[in-house]
């Protein structure tokens, strides 16, 4: 990958996590549009279906975001460009708002603060994203919302 396109692909990442992990939750399904192919496919661990396509991607954006307040996603490492894929290593943080969006399983009273961190791994074809695989440590999530 030539230092153009890496920076390219380095400037689609940022715009990921800033328009659509951190930006206005009435503007996913824009961003998603935006960012990703129409033939996008996303990889979620703990899903039982593939994600497909901006609509959905904004979908489960949204449903990831609504238990919290405030949270944010901030690169720890990365991205790193090769070839055609991006990765990097993130951090969320927020607090954890219960009522009608808690999660399944927590018991943490609203307004308790969460840090997770996790990796992200896109596939870019021209100037979108077509792929994308996560890893998050979502147990160390539900543990900070489980204690009593």
């Amino acid at each position: 990958m030539n230092q153009d396109a890496a920076t390219a692909a380095a400037t689609l990442y940022q715009r990921w996590l800033t328009e659509l992990w951190n930006g206005d939750l009435n503007d996913l399904a824009a961003a998603a549009a935006s960012l990703v192919s129409e033939d996008f496919v996303g990889n979620w661990p703990g899903q039982p279906a593939l994600v497909r396509g901006p609509d959905a991607l904004a979908d489960i954006v949204r449903q990831g975001r609504l238990p919290f307040t405030g949270l944010t996603f901030t690169p720890q490492l990365g991205p790193i460009a090769a070839g055609d894929l991006v990765a990097a290593r993130w951090t969320g943080r927020g607090t954890y708002v219960a009522g009608k969006h808690a999660l399944p399983g927590a018991t943490a009273p609203a307004g308790t603060p969460v840090e997770f961190s996790g990796h992200d791994l896109l596939r870019i074809s021209g100037n979108r994203f077509t792929e994308y695989w996560v890893i998050s440590e979502g147990e160390h999530l539900m543990a900070q919302l489980t204690r009593g």
